[in-house]
C-alpha cells in the first residue's frame, strides 16, 4: 500500500495494445530492470501480480519486455491499469488486502481505523486502496482514517473509480520496489512491508 495529495482524473480506455512511450532521451536500465527483462514470463508474471492482482495487467506487462528503462516500465503499468475492465478491476480489488500501520500508534486510532476499514468492506466489497507514498510513518494514519471516512460518502461507481486509480498509483509504488529487490538494493521496506519472497523472488536472480 503505498497518498497522493491530488489525484489524476482516470483516462478511457486506449485502443493500442502497446504501452505508453516516454518522450525524451532513454536512460541505460538500472540492474533491476535489467534482472526484471529476463525473467523467465512465468516468474515475471508471478512478480508482476504482487504488484497488481489483475492477470490480464501482468500479462500485459510482462509481455511487452524488455523495457529501455525504469520510465516505460512504469508508463506501461499505467497503460494496462487505464485498460483494465470491470472484471480486471474486480479480480485486482479481491486480491488486496489492508497493510499494518501504525505500529506505536496510539490504541484508540487503531480501534478507529480497523472500524473504518471494517465499514469501508462491508460497504464496498474489497479493501480500502490507497498510496500512501509520501506521508511519513507518524501521520500514515490519520491520513488514511480521514480518506476512509471521507470516501465512504461515494457511490459504489464513484469509489470504483477512485479505487482504480489509486491501485494505479499503489502498483507503480510496488514496480519501483520490484526493480529495487532485483538489483539486491537495501533500503527501508514499502508501505505495505512487501519482501522479495512476497514477489515470488526467492533467489538472486542471475
Amino acid at each position: 500500500m503505498a497518498v497522493h495529495p491530488s489525484r489524476a482524473p482516470r483516462r478511457p480506455p486506449l485502443s493500442s495494445p502497446l504501452p505508453a512511450q516516454v518522450r525524451g532521451p532513454v536512460s541505460p536500465p538500472g540492474t533491476g530492470l535489467v534482472r526484471f527483462n529476463s525473467l523467465p514470463p512465468e516468474h515475471a508474471r508471478t512478480a508482476l501480480l504482487h504488484c497488481c492482482g489483475s492477470v490480464r495487467w501482468a500479462q500485459r506487462v510482462a509481455d511487452h519486455r524488455p523495457y529501455p528503462d525504469t520510465a516505460s516500465l512504469l508508463a506501461a503499468g499505467d497503460e494496462a491499469a487505464y485498460d483494465m475492465s470491470q472484471g480486471d478491476l474486480t479480480e485486482a480489488l479481491a486480491r488486496e488486502s489492508s497493510a499494518e500501520l501504525g505500529h506505536g500508534a496510539p490504541f484508540a486510532a487503531l480501534l478507529a481505523l480497523d472500524a473504518a476499514r471494517a465499514e469501508y468492506e462491508r460497504t464496498f466489497g474489497h479493501a480500502f486502496v490507497i498510496c500512501l507514498d509520501g506521508h511519513p510513518p507518524e501521520e500514515q494514519i490519520s491520513q488514511l482514517l480521514a480518506a476512509i471516512r471521507r470516501r465512504m460518502g461515494h457511490e459504489i461507481d464513484e469509489e470504483r473509480s477512485i479505487a482504480a486509480d489509486e491501485l494505479r498509483l499503489v502498483a507503480r509504488s510496488r514496480l519501483l520496489c520490484l526493480l529495487d529487490r532485483l538489483a539486491g538494493a537495501h533500503r527501508d521496506e514499502p508501505g505495505d512491508g512487501r519482501s522479495a519472497a512476497d514477489f515470488g523472488l526467492f533467489a538472486p536472480v542471475g
